[in-house]
């Protein structure tokens, strides 16, 4: 709709990616800090809470009340806040959008079934979960591919040109990019306000480098690919706002959790932020913290498999910080830190090619 008033009234402030942007992030921010309230009382009137896995270490069970699915929320405050302020000719934003409404709807499925068993193992079954995740996956890549005619050569931070031309090849990478993405960030999101952070951090990251990939003379300047991906920074910066204002009622001790309807929609974005920007290998950095919990995963399930024996306590990671008797909040800020710092790094690379 900005867009459009800018296109009737010519406007010039309302063409500008930076300003949509501004009006985007504070429209999902408050969008969200209205609804969720009204969400809240309506999950605990319908006793839509959280289901807690008997596995989880004791302090969880006291979360077990808790309100869930709040992703439902800000994930529709983002592509509402989106839809007033992008230009709808961008290929790449709609991509953007049909990531979101994907992995959503993936997550709300594997949600609701928790919620109507009242069992957290309840809901959607792995093989079940994962097909879908695929199928989403594929459509998204092969939007890219077939119908944004997107460039599939590969780059590497630190070096100027890429390494290769993956072709079709490029679709099964980035299947498994925005697959990986969205478990890890679901991995992550077990303890309150754990993976909104981090999250946050990422986009910020991801809205930098989209913008720059999108603007030809910055990129030039810093050796950077260039393709017209710079609307998706609007709907990056909404989901930003939106993510800031569920953190106000998600940080610690939380009045409601985003759910898989939430998690695995930002995982799935994030990793299609990563493949537009051509920043597959950067991802590893940006989203460190996601890497470390699904490595932590990986790892403790590798090790028992194979050895009969645990690497760590409980995984995640963050569980194994818990049966150290760490405090809940210790455990969050410190891996909030490290996915600021991780971001950083990742920005400061950008010129060093």
């Amino acid at each position: 709709m900005i867009y459009w008033l800018y296109e009737l009234s010519g406007i010039n402030i309302l063409g500008y990616i930076t300003i949509r942007a501004g009006v985007s992030f504070f429209l999902a921010l408050f969008f969200t800090l209205y609804l969720l309230p009204k969400f809240i009382k309506w999950a605990q009137k319908t006793s839509s809470v959280q289901p807690i896995n008997n596995w989880a270490p004791q302090r969880h069970q006291d979360k077990a009340r808790t309100p869930t699915m709040g992703g439902i929320v800000f994930i529709s405050a983002t592509i509402f806040a989106s839809l007033l302020t992008i230009k709808f000719s961008n290929v790449y934003a709609l991509g953007a959008l049909l990531t979101l409404v994907l992995f959503s709807l993936i997550g709300f499925q594997d949600d609701f079934a928790k919620i109507r068993k009242n069992q957290n193992l309840a809901g959607l079954k792995a093989r079940t979960k994962l097909s879908f995740q695929i199928i989403s996956a594929l459509l998204i890549a092969s939007f890219l591919y077939f119908f944004a005619d997107f460039n599939t050569d590969l780059f590497v931070p630190f070096l100027k040109m890429p390494v290769i031309n993956m072709g079709m090849y490029a679709i099964a990478l980035w299947v498994l990019v925005i697959i990986s993405t969205s478990n890890a960030v679901n991995l992550t999101d077990g303890l309150d306000g754990l993976a909104t952070v981090p999250s946050i951090a990422a986009l910020a990251s991801f809205s930098i480098i989209i913008y720059i990939t999108g603007n030809v003379k910055i990129s030039s300047y810093l050796l950077m690919p260039t393709f017209d991906v710079g609307e998706v920074a609007i709907i990056s910066s909404a989901l930003m706002g939106a993510l800031t204002g569920f953190l106000w009622h998600n940080c610690h001790p939380a009045e409601v959790f985003m759910g898989d309807s939430g998690s695995l929609a930002i995982g799935g974005f994030l990793g299609y932020l990563a493949i537009i920007t051509k920043s597959e290998i950067l991802l590893l950095l940006i989203g460190s913290i996601f890497v470390i919990e699904a490595l932590s995963v990986i790892v403790q399930v590798g090790s028992y498999k194979l050895r009969k024996k645990r690497v760590f306590l409980m995984a995640p990671i963050h569980h194994h910080f818990e049966m150290k008797q760490w405090a809940e909040n210790k455990i969050i800020v410190r891996f909030w830190i490290i996915a600021v710092l991780s971001n950083l790094i990742a920005l400061i690379t950008l010129k060093i090619r």
